[in-house]
C-alpha cells in the first residue's frame, strides 16, 4: 500500500511559482529523480492566503522518498528558499485507513 507525504510550511507560494519559473531544467531534473526512486504523483499547493505551502506526494513506501530526499534535498533546499521558507523541511507519512468509504484515486 503506498504512503502520502506531505510538507507544510509558512512561505510565499509565489516564490516557488518564480523559481519554478525560472529554474525548469532544475525542477525537471529533481522530478525524474523522484521517479526513478518510485513517486507516484506529486503537487505543490499554495495556501489562499499566500501564507503557506503544502507538498502533496504519493511514494511507494516511506523508504522510497527518504532515499530521494537524501539524494536531492541540496536541489530541493533553493525552492523552498525562494519563498522565504527558513524552517527546517520536515515530512510527514499518511497511510491510508479501512472506512470503507474510499471514491476516487482508482478506489
Amino acid at each position: 500500500m503506498s504512503v502520502i507525504m506531505t510538507v507544510k510550511v509558512a512561505g510565499d507560494p509565489k516564490g516557488v511559482e518564480q523559481y519554478a519559473s525560472a529554474n525548469t531544467e532544475k525542477m525537471q531534473a529533481v522530478l525524474e529523480a523522484a521517479k526513478r526512486h518510485g513517486l507516484i504523483a506529486h503537487r505543490f499547493y499554495g495556501s489562499d492566503d499566500g501564507s503557506s505551502l503544502l507538498v502533496l506526494d504519493e511514494w511507494p513506501d516511506r523508504q522510497s522518498f527518504e532515499s530521494f530526499f537524501q539524494e536531492q534535498g541540496s536541489e530541493i533546499r533553493p525552492m523552498f528558499e525562494a519563498a522565504g521558507v527558513s524552517a527546517q523541511i520536515e515530512p510527514m507519512f499518511w497511510r491510508e485507513l479501512t472506512t470503507h468509504d474510499a471514491y476516487g484515486w482508482g478506489a
